[in-house]
């Protein structure tokens, strides 16, 4: 662990004054003040780092968690007890997220949905930049800025063009033997800073940072009868940085080809926003942005989080006035050459073979990321993916019509539709259960229906509706049914709920025991 000591530092220090602007933008926009956006980033980005499962992660304040907040502060006017506990039981129930196991459904995440989001990540970060690039003032929206892209072009700062191309160049032309040492975001960032201040260009710098110690706030003095209020908004947050953080975790796991602890993240995740709320922190999530750029300079182990928010809490204390420096436009080219690192590429390498399906998936949560919301995004994504694998799942299942069991050493009369035998052969849910609604109506002419269920590999509450319906409908044609099933799947049968149908049908675990029985009700009936 310590033998990357180093490289740990240096990623957690690169990754700090890039965290640092970026803390105190979303705790003025929170509504709660810079200062809750650095200390919120401070601890949990330490205690996350800590506890967590994902060793490279950077946490603190991001988007999509500021937003809830700022929805909370409104909601909670002038009632900072109120608004803390709501952070404090966010973290409570990310705690439980991981000690329950909800972390590790992540995993069923398709790559499609994971790589437009990388994508659209990246898109967001390069596109968000341009401002600073520039020398103008951000808009915060992607569109916004798009559109707004002719003015603000006509505004550009000739300085902060100069100061931002050379950062790019820096972050783009680099050796490889150089930033092995020290990673070129790092060198541009001190190189650049000192040219900026030698030369006395105009540009916007970060500006003045708050210096002192947060109070210590006792979140559990609100009033009971928000309490439901409360709860939205605090399960909200949890679900959200859950998603969140989980997402970056996928993006850590891509670059650094390792495998993150799902659960033990969330844990980690969950005591840092908690503790937040101690010192009115804004909460917060993994961050895609830092800890890729965490990765990107060099940061291999849970040290380089942790140095993060050292070194967030050492300028905040100590180096406020040195870090108030930090030209933008330098930031904004180190995170431009970030954005470029992050698309994803070798989804578009492969885009000529892939599915439609797939292909539809990626450029739908990219443009949803980048155009919409990133949460909104992945669950679009999911979604599509899911109803995409469910329908290729039940386009496997079919459903035979057999006149006669081949092999069989019962007599079955072929020469009329007395008997038929419908055989299923794939996964019975609800996406393939209209098969059989569909097949039966072809049959009703028969004395006697064997539905062969052997052959099903999965079988849903759904499925069991529609073969105890199926059942139903049969009797009403006064067509003898019979079940051939695994022992497993007729437990299942009998204990439905109401079901005097499953009750009362003749169940076999195989044909010949089915067939038997029909050709002894036959010859009974003949006699």
């Amino acid at each position: 662990m310590f033998k990357y000591i180093k490289n740990d530092i240096l990623g957690g220090i690169t990754a700090a004054v890039v965290a640092l602007p970026l803390a105190l933008a979303f705790g003025v926009a929170s509504g709660a003040g810079a200062q809750a956006g650095i200390y919120g980033a401070i601890i949990l980005g330490f205690f996350a780092a800590l506890f967590g499962g994902t060793p490279t992660q950077i946490s603190g304040p991001t988007g999509p968690m500021t937003v809830i907040t700022a929805a909370a502060i409104v909601a909670f006017q002038n009632d900072l007890s109120s608004v803390m506990m709501v952070i404090f039981l966010s973290g409570v129930i990310q705690i439980s997220f991981g000690v329950f196991g909800i972390g590790k459904w992540i995993r069923f995440i398709p790559y499609p949905v994971i790589s437009g989001f990388m994508s659209g990540i990246g898109v967001i970060i390069i596109v968000l930049q341009i401002n600073s690039f520039l020398g103008v003032d951000g808009y915060g929206s992607v569109i916004q800025t798009l559109i707004e892209l002719p003015n603000t072009l006509h505004l550009a700062n000739k300085d902060s063009l100069v100061i931002a191309y050379m950062t790019l160049i820096i972050m783009f032309f680099t050796p490889k033997v150089v930033t092995k040492i020290i990673p070129s975001a790092l060198i541009a960032l001190i190189v650049m800073t000192v040219f900026t201040i030698y030369y006395g260009f105009d540009t916007k710098v970060i500006g003045e940072i708050p210096t002192s110690l947060p109070e210590f706030i006792l979140p559990f003095n609100f009033d009971i009868l928000k309490i439901s209020d409360i709860l939205m908004y605090a399960v909200t947050l949890a679900l959200l940085g859950t998603i969140d953080t989980l997402l970056t975790s996928l993006v850590a796991d891509s670059m650094t080809k390792t495998k993150h602890r799902p659960n033990k993240e969330l844990i980690g995740q969950g005591i840092g926003n908690a503790l937040c709320s101690f010192v009115g922190g804004i909460p917060g999530a993994g961050a895609t942005m830092r800890t890729v750029i965490n990765i990107k300079s060099g940061g291999v182990t849970n040290i380089s989080g942790m140095t993060h928010s050292i070194m967030l809490l050492l300028t905040v204390v100590f180096f406020a006035k040195y870090a108030s420096q930090v030209p933008l436009a330098v930031l904004s080219g180190i995170l431009i050459k970030v954005g470029v690192d992050i698309i994803d590429y070798r989804f578009f390498k492969i885009m000529k073979v892939i599915h439609k399906n797939d292909l539809l998936i990626m450029i739908t949560v990219l443009l949803l990321t980048v155009f919409v919301d990133l949460i909104m995004a992945v669950g679009a994504g999911i979604t599509f993916a899911a109803i995409s694998a469910i329908y290729k799942i039940s386009k496997q299942t079919k459903i035979q019509t057999i006149r006669a069991f081949k092999n069989s050493p019962f007599d079955i009369d072929i020469d009329n539709y007395e008997i038929r035998i419908l055989k299923i052969d794939g996964a019975f849910f609800f996406g393939s259960a209209m098969l059989l609604e569909q097949r039966i109506k072809k049959v009703l002419k028969a004395k006697y229906i064997i539905i062969d269920c052997r052959n099903i590999p999965f079988l849903d509450i759904s499925a069991i509706i529609t073969l105890e319906e199926t059942i139903n409908l049969l009797r009403d044609y006064k067509i003898g049914v019979s079940l051939v099933v695994k022992e497993r799947d007729r437990r299942r049968f009998v204990k439905v709920e109401d079901s005097e149908h499953f009750k009362s049908v003749n169940i076999y675990k195989n044909m010949d025991l089915a067939i038997n029985e029909i050709q002894k009700e036959k010859l009974n009936i003949s006699e």
